[in-house]
């Protein structure tokens, strides 16, 4: 069985349901299953090879749903390429992988410019006789549903994490790993055929873990019309949205929006968010607004999305508002001291994992891979605890990496650019709490001598040229002498405890 299984068992099921209901108009199961089918036939038809690999950089759009489905259909990798990334990023990820074919959205043609790969368009771009998704669709319609053998172990997605700069880590999500997410999705929440599904975040990221489990218990995703926070509230307001996922900093805009009430969310049953923490008194703010429906999971993209979960029940009690839940079917999560052993309950190491939701590895670099999966353990780099009752509770991060508004930053990425600018010398980024962001991205500066003074303005503005705003540092501190160990390394621990001084200091005052 192929994930793509649980689409067409639902829509042979459910076909008179609505599968997207979308500005443009509302797609029933067996329409949706005809444009799957068609495009697929398209895809194998253009490139017969199975798991190469084809990129779709777009925004959410049921074209993007289309064609994901189409990919999964037809023994292809699906390679995500997020249209808010840079250009220089975009290409290394292209570079990496080497799609055969990208689908894309006529506004990311910049993005994509100079790239491999025969161009399919989510839409028509102009008048140019382009090759569009639903051209495509038409000249293929009726053509036989592609027929492919592959093993569990197979790559179905190779999504990237981590940096910019060299060799980009391109994830090896399988055939397995993706079974057993639909499986721990639909078991953790209970999704079911009267599921209404708001496709707040980007596909390209922690959406598309919910995709299938929807579709496959014959529920409904929404698609915005429009953008920000006020579109999200219309799809649960008017459409009748069930549930979706979000990073915090989208819940917060959600309550903060004009003559927000709980009366805009009448069906809303189930608030999950990922990809940044949230604090205790953010959980109490969000429940007594929300009600009882806040849930959240632990994962990442080399065990993607749902490792643990915490349920709406399990936060009724205070006590697990600080945890990240308990561990999902097909998984053991378990915490390590460096020397490997596995530590017992309420010890604090390293957050490990192992079975079904795990990568096969990082795309064409093994000796990573060998040093992240050990002994058939994934090394998260997460630091964490695992209490009596099994919920487990991370203390912090092994490596630097900061979680700003659901979006993963490499302060290493950050440092890179930032040392670039003529005037500095040398850099330390890092992430501090930020009640909108989750964390914030802030850098420590110090200038180099003889060179002409940059300003905070200045260097933020250059970074954002090189990076995009999500890597962009919030806040610049300037020091005359960074702090340094007796080897003089950076002591970047230091630096940022003073940051969160500064902004305790600067909170008191105000």
């Amino acid at each position: 069985m192929f994930p793509i299984d649980f689409f067409w068992r639902a829509a042979e099921r459910w076909p008179e349901r609505i599968a997207i209901d979308a500005p443009e108009g509302t797609l029933r199961y067996d329409t949706l299953a005809a444009r799957v089918s068609a495009f697929a036939a398209a895809l194998v038809n253009m490139d017969p090879a199975p798991q190469s690999r084809v990129g779709i950089c777009a925004g959410n759009s049921t074209e993007h749903i289309v064609a994901l489905l189409a990919v999964l259909a037809c023994g292809k990798v699906w390679v995500p390429l997020n249209p808010k990334s840079t250009r220089a990023e975009i290409r290394r990820n292209v570079d990496a992988t080497e799609p055969s074919i990208i689908v894309l959205d006529a506004a990311c043609i910049p993005l994509l410019e100079g790239a491999p790969g025969a161009r399919i368009y989510c839409q028509a771009a102009g008048d140019d006789p382009l090759p569009t998704l639903a051209g495509l669709s038409a000249r293929y319609a009726g053509a036989p549903r592609p027929v492919f053998e592959l093993p569990p172990q197979a790559t179905q997605a190779i999504k990237f994490t981590g940096g910019t700069t060299g060799a980009p880590k391109g994830v090896m999500q399988t055939y397995r790993a993706w079974l057993a997410s639909i499986g721990n999705q639909i078991h953790a929440w209970g999704f079911d055929e009267h599921e209404r599904y708001v496709v707040a975040a980007p596909v390209t990221h922690g959406t598309s873990t919910y995709l299938l489990p929807i579709l496959a218990q014959g529920g409904c995703h929404i698609i915005l019309a429009g953008a920000g926070a006020e579109a999200v509230r219309a799809a649960f307001k008017d459409k009748g949205g069930t549930v979706s996922f979000m990073p915090p900093t989208l819940v917060y805009m959600l309550m903060a929006l004009p003559r927000a009430s709980r009366a805009d969310f009448p069906k809303l049953r189930r608030l999950i968010y990922g990809g940044a923490p949230m604090p205790p008194e953010k959980i109490r703010e969000v429940r007594n607004f929300f009600g009882p429906v806040l849930g959240t999971t632990y994962g990442q993209t080399e065990a993607p999305q749902i490792l643990t979960v915490m349920r709406p029940e399990d936060f009724e009690d205070e006590r697990n508002w600080a945890a990240v839940g308990r561990a999902t079917w097909f998984s053991d999560v378990a915490v390590m001291a460096p020397d490997g052993t596995l530590l017992p309950t309420g010890e604090v190491g390293e957050v490990v994992a192992r079975g079904d939701l795990l990568m096969s590895g990082y795309w064409r670099l093994p000796g990573l891979t060998a040093e992240t999966i050990v002994d058939g353990w994934l090394h998260t780099g997460d630091r964490g605890l695992i209490d009596g009752r099994g919920y487990l509770y991370l203390k912090d991060r092994l490596k630097d990496m900061v979680i700003t508004g659901g979006f993963n930053v490499y302060p290493v990425d950050v440092e890179n650019a930032l040392g670039q600018h003529p005037a500095v010398h040398e850099c330390a980024v890092f992430g501090i709490p930020d009640d909108k962001w989750g964390e914030a991205v802030q850098a420590a500066v110090q200038l180099r001598a003889g060179q002409p003074a940059a300003t905070e303005a200045e260097l933020i503005h250059f970074v954002r040229e090189r990076l995009g705003p999500v890597q962009t540092p919030k806040h610049i501190h300037f020091y005359d002498t960074l702090p340094r160990s007796p080897v003089g390394k950076v002591l970047k621990s230091a630096v940022r405890e003073r940051a969160l001084a500064a902004g305790a200091a600067a909170a008191s005052s105000s």
